[in-house]
């Protein structure tokens, strides 16, 4: 078996990437490819952490474009981040995997609530933790949530799992056939660009607290341990 290049992470995924192709909601076959992926990397003793998104249920940007308050139509999102999250918890405990779910906003009937010692001392026993409810305020994303929470518990490296491309791409390839896609990237070239890899937020946490991003596609089965174990497939994003 191949050696893991990284001890801890943090696994970012949209929540488009549990919908599969069904586009709304949560394709059972893809959630439950997705955590016997995570299952995979666990046995290597790969710390995982894990920040769900929840477009495949709700945007609060959606919500505020159609005239809803936007602090909102986010709280909203991210209470479809811990539908997510849950429907995740379970499907990695259906396969043996000792999870805990740790809500920024408290719900202490389904979740802990997030505190970050504890948190650490999860990842340190084996359990995957899955960070849920965003950073627990309005006007900022899930992308800022993984930069943050990566950040706290000292991830080396976030995996950023796309279902729709297999990298950073100079443009949108579905729209513009001469896009190319880039290997490597620095966050100033992200910011300067303005390539649509994160938002602007959790590139700039990235940037100042040197933590790696990697963007790949989660489509194709075993991606997450060819990323683990060092495998050149996606687009890495480093602080320089």
């Amino acid at each position: 078996m191949s050696e893991a290049k990284y001890k801890r992470i943090v696994l970012k995924l949209s929540g488009e990437a549990l919908s599969g192709k069904l586009g709304y909601g949560i394709d059972p076959n893809i959630i439950r490819s997705i955590a016997a992926q995570i299952k995979e990397i666990a046995q290597m003793n790969v710390e995982v952490a894990v920040v769900v998104g929840a477009g495949n249920i709700w945007r609060g940007k959606s919500g505020s474009e159609m005239g809803m308050d936007r602090a909102n139509a986010d709280y909203m999102g991210m209470l479809a981040t811990v539908m997510n999250s849950l429907a995740l918890q379970d499907s990695l405990e259906n396969i043996g995997i000792q999870t805990r779910v740790q809500t920024s906003i408290e719900m202490r009937q389904v979740a802990e609530p997030y505190i970050r010692r504890k948190a650490i001392r999860h990842l340190e026993k084996g359990r995957v933790v899955i960070f849920a409810a965003g950073t627990g305020n309005p006007y900022f994303t899930t992308d800022t949530t993984a930069a943050l929470r990566a950040a706290e518990v000292e991830a080396e490296v976030i995996l950023m799992a796309k279902n729709e491309v297999d990298g950073v791409y100079s443009a949108d390839p579905k729209l513009d056939a001469s896009a190319t896609k880039y290997k490597e990237l620095t966050y100033l070239d992200v910011l300067n660009e303005g390539l649509q890899v994160m938002d602007t937020t959790a590139s700039s946490l990235c940037m100042d607290n040197d933590i790696p991003l990697i963007v790949f596609s989660i489509m194709e089965e075993g991606n997450i341990k060819r990323v683990i174990t060092g495998e050149k497939i996606g687009t890495i994003v480093r602080g320089k």
